[in-house]
């Protein structure tokens, strides 16, 4: 039921090495989507205002989802799964939430199919040591899975609709939406079960009669979502950081922590107050050794964080 992650990296290369990696993830994933039956148009490009404190710099950097380097001279592909995970901070409701997950495999035509795999695969170890748990009931497996128009269409065992609470199962639903949505050109999942579209889904209220889409699940999405780096992401140099997120007047804190030295941002999504907005930033590490990226919306009350989000990292 588990399997084991390997260590994805965040690096600023040269121009050319970013180039070059670039079009190879963005060709292989055009390659697998066609393949799939879908498309691969390209996700629009959202920046974030980002303003530094004194002790950082920082620059708007564009949305990228995916670490920009492999761990290994092996031809790799990037994949992001959600599990869930809860959050910190003063504010009472503190989910679960979906949280990002990355995986590295063989560059493979069917990225889909083997996202959703590993999906079901569940967190790593040390994942879980960090709260990341799956509300897709163990024993569920891949019927099979295809893209065409803009739409997923996700076929699962009968495991995957066993009775749970109406947070759990909305909870796998959004898991399911949120791995395939990923993927540039997807905009809905179908589901069924067994073969057969799913009607009804327990005790969630869901209609099935369109496409599952991200914003049918904003009770399960953490106010910040930070999709990029994921936990225990290797980065070195300058972290490029990017994801959604609603909060309070769109604005909220960033910190990037290496052993004792810091850099906090005050970042500004594109929107916020009851919208969610992209955000997208770069912000150079401290130092060297294993770090942390903590965000946070401060309290308008008093100041007091909330929604915060902390996010190991393996710093080079």
């Amino acid at each position: 039921m588990r399997t084991s992650s390997t260590r994805a990296g965040v690096r600023l290369s040269s121009s050319r090495t970013r180039s070059f990696l670039a079009t190879v993830a963005l060709a292989a994933t055009a390659v697998a989507l066609a393949a799939c039956g879908g498309s691969a148009a390209p996700q629009p490009v959202a920046t974030a205002t980002v303003t530094a404190s004194p002790s950082a710099t920082a620059s708007v950097g564009s949305v990228s989802p995916t670490p920009s380097a492999s761990p290994s001279s092996t031809v790799t592909s990037t994949l992001t799964v959600y599990f869930l995970r809860p959050i910190g901070g003063a504010q009472p409701l503190r989910g679960p939430f979906v949280a990002t997950a990355h995986r590295f495999v063989p560059v493979t035509l069917g990225v889909a199919k083997a996202a959703m795999s590993a999906l079901l695969a569940g967190p790593t170890a040390r994942e879980r040591a960090i709260g990341m748990t799956s509300d897709v009931p163990a024993g569920t497996t891949l019927r099979g899975v295809k893209i065409a128009g803009g739409v997923a269409t996700v076929d699962l065992s009968s495991a995957f609709a066993a009775t749970g609470t109406k947070a759990a199962m909305t909870a796998r639903l959004a898991q399911v939406v949120y791995t395939l949505t990923h993927f540039a050109g997807v905009r809905g999942v179908l589901f069924k079960v067994d073969g057969t579209p799913l009607a009804t889904f327990g005790a969630t209220g869901v209609s099935f009669a369109r496409p599952q889409r991200r914003a049918d699940f904003e009770a399960v999405t953490p106010p910040i979502l930070v999709e990029s780096p994921a936990p225990f992401d290797a980065v070195w140099g300058t972290a490029r950081v990017s994801g959604t997120a609603d909060v309070f007047e769109a604005t909220f804190r960033a910190r990037l922590v290496v052993g004792t030295a810091a850099r906090t941002l005050t970042v500004t999504a594109s929107s916020g107050s009851g919208t969610r907005g992209v955000f997208a930033f770069s912000l150079p590490l401290p130092g060297d050794g294993v770090g942390k990226l903590v965000v946070w919306d401060a309290s308008a009350e008093n100041g007091a964080a909330l929604h915060t989000v902390t996010i190991p990292l393996v710093a080079k």
